[in-house]
């Protein structure tokens, strides 16, 4: 975790925060955790739910997720061994559905025609890649103590402040790229040099970041809602404009893609907090393996 000039108490939790969302970052991680939320799995049970990862790509995955603390490894015999979550991941699939509800509701899907009705709307995006797209875009260096820094300052600031507040080892010139990276992504709004803010997408991060918070320090989830920082961002109602977040998918693409939306409502999107393990796979899933995103974020 870099330095930062924000008060120790905001910068211990900010430390937390950004090794945790780095903890579950790694491409197909949320996936893992989501498919052993249900209860403990074999190997074998586990392959088929993600057909698109071999050996090479699974068997790290569920060692790391193992070493962080958040799967656990049992042994019956030499051929009978059982991953499920320990504890501490249980306690995280919350965090991941808050995350996911993010996602669904600000990031951009194209439109998909509905096999039992004809009609066309919004694709469904699974809640594990809702959640792990969101992830991607906070987790690039320095991307979140900026977010947090402009939160704290609860408006319009310069890029000299950001700069001193979250990379104050660093000089002016390199806030920019990470400032740059994260408007691109949409979730930061630059007028000019002295006028840097966060976007109605980057304020209704407030339950994102209150949720990790909660989790990182042992807290219950409920108090996400009285953060220090996020708690007094505007409720998911008034957060932002008629668009979504521009990303790219890492899903299958469809054989005959449809055209994106012109800008349907946010508030027309429902909410995805109440996930359940059914839903993961509530979509037709490629065998194919799927591209890992550029770095500096990725577009849907």
């Amino acid at each position: 975790m870099a330095t930062t000039s924000l008060p120790p108490a905001t910068d211990a939790d900010l430390s937390r925060v950004t090794e945790s969302l780095e903890m579950i970052s790694p491409l197909w991680s949320v996936w893992v955790l989501m498919t052993l939320s249900a209860q403990p799995l074999r190997y074998a049970e586990v392959k088929p739910r993600l057909p698109w990862l071999h050996d090479g790509q699974l068997h790290p995955r569920l060692r790391k997720l193992t070493e962080a603390g958040l799967v656990e490894r049992t042994q019956y015999a030499p051929r009978h061994v059982t991953y499920g979550l320990t504890e501490r991941g249980a306690d995280l699939i919350p965090v991941l559905t808050v995350i996911a509800a993010w996602g669904n509701t600000h990031l951009e899907k194209d439109l998909a025609v509905d096999k039992t009705t004809g009609v066309a709307g919004p694709e469904h995006i699974p809640p594990a890649q809702n959640a792990e797209d969101t992830i991607m875009l906070l987790t690039p260096r320095h991307a979140t103590p900026i977010l947090w820094a402009l939160q704290a300052r609860a408006g319009a600031t310069s890029a000299k402040t950001v700069r001193a507040m979250a990379m104050p080892d660093h000089g002016l010139s390199a806030v920019y790229p990470p400032l740059r990276r994260l408007a691109a992504d949409g979730l930061v709004e630059i007028r000019d040099t002295s006028d840097v803010r966060l976007s109605a997408h980057g304020r209704a991060l407030a339950p994102v970041y209150g949720a990790v918070s909660a989790w990182a320090a042992g807290r219950p989830l409920a108090e996400a809602v009285a953060h220090p920082v996020w708690g007094q961002a505007l409720a998911p109602s008034q957060a932002g404009p008629g668009t979504w977040i521009t990303q790219e998918s890492r899903l299958p693409a469809a054989a005959s893609p449809a055209p994106a939306p012109a800008g349907p409502a946010l508030s027309a999107q429902p909410p995805a907090a109440r996930w359940k393990a059914g839903d993961l796979f509530s979509h037709e899933i490629s065998a194919r393996p799927l591209s890992p995103s550029p770095a500096g974020g990725h577009r849907r």
